[in-house]
């Protein structure tokens, strides 16, 4: 279950107070118009004030403001132009799908300008219901303007006051998806679970939680500039290196599995494991509470109990039983383990400390952390040719849109355009999988709304009871519209339908909007079949970037191993745009599995090439561990020497399976050198090290295999 849908950590997310801030703004702006004018005034401001409140998202101020701006100003040209053009039908259909279309086309910017997307179509819509003369088509723009600026003043104002609880509560929620993200790896001690398949939710979940990350990074990162947030910005830091620490912990664990079936080792380990996200979750309660965190979790019974298993295998091994290898793996779990405790203790001790400034990375440029946003006019121009996703589905939307208006202008009963259309925009998305997704959510949603609204104006008629659900129902759409859309697909019906009855009651107000839903669900689903994009036609440039990151990541990686670097900082950057092309990856396999099965190619080796990149960066991960935990007496000459081996054979590997995605000429086969010689000094890391180069180099060697594979499969698929 999502952390925030728990009743325990609900009313402190994010979602809620966005959800409240929402309901708040909007209903009091409404109020107050209808206070000093009348209903129908106040609608067109409440109208302006719902699509600015669309884009109030968790941003960094200067970004709302502009993202917020940007709305007030777009929309504000979009109802002024439909509703000059209102009268003249002819000019008027024309203009609706040329605004469609260069409404999609804004989705070239990425997933934050889908809210503006949807506030211009949705503006497009309902300028459409009344026909205005010049004059009050210019005053009712002007009144959506005002509105627009209300809420915006109000949300700048709110956002500006709550800004440190914002970060914190985002914080809070890359803390819960890590614990999560852990609970997962937990169950890899399970015996009851395949191993396959809790590798594949590992890595689905992976996307999640460098998604959330992320979002912790751009409030946090932008700007700390007082002591309340060099707090959160030092449990950021702690998060971050707490989360390479549980990268490290991967090992075999089918040899866990096939060496250790009749000992309790296992379960003491996924004991440990469930303790320590349950530990990392009381430190994320502690952060949306605006608390101090203090350890509670006692992790004692289950070490000692685990070295008492260690011990006892270890006179099995010297009693002649073959475990060597399970118990050195054993061992290095529990050091593992151990340092992932002692990091959950600094993160404890950083939400509980006051710093003077921000102890992170002095002197740095942190923009490569941070999501980089531009919109520029030239992108979208770039995209205006056949083979680009974005114009295929600004076109589809567009034909979409046309054929709803025709559909609704011929059909027998008396149906409502706008809403037909409305429900296109809402159910039309980029991908065919979100499509269908919305659709589900929208029918299921509208027909749960209608039932809601009939049992709320049969049995509570007056008009108090009436506001109370349609607050109610405001606060819950964008509470819900990133959690559950099913939810939120309520709530927005229940919401709208309240409105239409207090503006203009009609007895078959309900039964006319179901059809209408259902009319514009059909179509929409149609058309999502025209000029679609599927997903596997994105795969090799997908699979081609991991590889051209994860080459970056390696050089990264190895020239901190070997000591070049002062610190993580450039190490840091290349992991997280790995970690961000690794998602994307996941995302689009995600989403193909949910496409039409002709549409669908190379699904099991998207997924363990998504596996073994994964892998590669744990090995990484794991590979400093083991420099820190062994520093003492370590050989630097020697193991930097078989370091670099290790780094040129691996490099090479990774060269081959890009080349095979960019018709390059495959650099010369990877050469296996000759295994380092271990020095006369007695070194504890030795084998550790080895093995682990071993692991390395055998997982990127799979790559190759699968990337081969994958461009086969959609090569011959097309």
């Amino acid at each position: 279950m999502h952390y925030a849908l728990d009743p325990r950590t609900f009313f402190y997310s994010h979602y809620f107070h966005l959800g409240l801030r929402f309901g708040v703004g909007l209903v009091g702006v409404i109020a107050l118009a209808m206070w000093l004018t009348d209903i129908h005034i106040a609608m067109s401001i409440g109208i302006g004030a719902l699509c600015t409140a669309l884009m109030d998202m968790p941003s960094p101020l200067r970004h709302k403001f502009n993202e917020m701006m940007a709305s007030v100003l777009l929309c504000t040209a979009v109802t002024l132009l439909i509703s000059l053009c209102g009268p003249y039908y002819w000019l008027l259909m024309p203009m609706l799908v040329a605004v469609s279309f260069f409404a999609s086309m804004m989705v070239v910017y990425g997933k934050k300008s889908m809210p503006l997307q949807l506030a211009t179509l949705f503006i497009m819509t309902m300028s459409t219901e009344h026909t205005l003369t010049p004059v009050q088509s210019f005053a009712h723009a002007g009144l959506f303007m005002f509105g627009g600026l209300s809420y915006l003043a109000y949300a700048m104002g709110i956002s500006y006051v709550l800004r440190h609880r914002i970060k914190q509560q985002v914080l809070a929620e890359a803390l819960f998806e890590l614990a999560a993200y852990i609970d997962i790896k937990a169950d890899f001690y399970d015996t009851r679970y395949n191993l396959t398949e809790q590798f594949n939710k590992l890595v689905r979940h992976q996307a999640l939680l460098a998604d959330r990350q992320q979002a912790s990074r751009d409030l946090i990162l932008r700007a700390h500039n007082n002591r309340k947030d060099a707090v959160v910005v030092q449990i950021h830091v702690c998060m971050l290196d707490l989360y390479e620490q549980v990268l490290a912990t991967h090992t075999d664990y089918a040899a866990l599995r096939t060496h250790l079936l009749d000992s309790p080792a296992l379960r003491t380990l996924h004991d440990l494991a469930y303790k320590a996200a349950r530990d990392i979750e009381s430190v994320a309660y502690a952060v949306t509470r605006k608390r101090a965190s203090y350890p509670e979790v006692d992790y004692t019974p289950e070490l000692k109990a685990l070295d008492q298993q260690i011990a006892g295998l270890q006179d099995d091994l010297d009693a002649g039983k073959p475990r060597r290898e399970a118990v050195t793996v054993l061992r290095a779990q529990r050091n593992k383990i151990t340092a992932i405790i002692r990091m959950i203790g600094e993160l404890h001790v950083s939400s509980q400390k006051v710093y003077e400034d921000t102890p992170f990375w002095r002197d740095m440029d942190m923009q490569p952390f941070l999501s980089q946003q531009k919109y520029e006019l030239q992108l979208m121009v770039s995209h205006f040719r056949m083979d680009s996703p974005v114009f295929r589905f600004a076109l589809r939307v567009s034909m979409a849109i046309a054929a709803g208006l025709a559909i609704g202008a011929i059909l027998p009963y008396k149906a409502h355009s706008y809403w037909i259309v409305l429900t296109i925009v809402i159910i039309l998305k980029p991908s065919f999988s979100m499509t269908k997704q919305r659709r589900s959510d929208r029918i299921v949603g509208t027909i749960i709304g209608c039932i809601i609204t009939a049992v709320v104006l049969k049995f509570t008629p007056s008009p108090a009871a009436i506001l109370a659900v349609l607050v109610l129902a405001t606060i819950a759409t964008p509470t819900f519209i990133y959690l559950r859309y099913r939810y939120a697909a309520i709530a927005v019906s229940v919401m709208i339908l309240l409105w239409m009855y207090l503006v203009a009651p009609s007895s078959n107000l309900i039964s006319e909007r179901l059809v209408d839903t259902f009319v514009g669900a059909a179509i929409a689903t149609a058309f999502s079949f025209v000029l679609a994009n599927w997903e596997y036609q994105s795969l090799p440039h997908l699979v081609k970037l991991v590889l051209t990151v994860n080459l970056s990541y390696m050089e990264a990686s190895f020239d901190l191993l070997q000591g070049k670097y002062r610190n993580d900082f450039i190490y840091r950057i290349q992991r997280k745009r790995l970690m961000e092309t690794l998602a994307a990856l996941s995302a689009a396999l995600v989403r193909m599995l949910d496409e039409p099965e002709s549409k669908q190619r190379a699904a099991e080796d998207i997924n363990l090439f998504i596996v073994q990149n994964y892998l590669l960066v744990a090995h990484v991960a794991a590979l400093r561990a083991i420099l820190r935990r062994h520093v003492r007496d370590i050989p630097s000459e020697a193991v930097n020497a078989m370091l670099e081996a290790s780094h040129a054979t691996v490099c090479r590997t990774l060269s081959v399976a890009l080349s095979r995605h960019t018709g390059a000429t495959p650099p010369a086969a990877p050469l296996r050198r000759e295994a380092v010689a271990e020095p006369d000094v007695a070194w504890s890391g030795w084998p550790l090290v080895q093995r682990r180069i071993r692991l390395l180099q055998a997982d990127a060697d799979k790559i190759i295999v699968h990337s081969e594979a994958i461009v086969r499969n959609v090569a011959n698929g097309d």
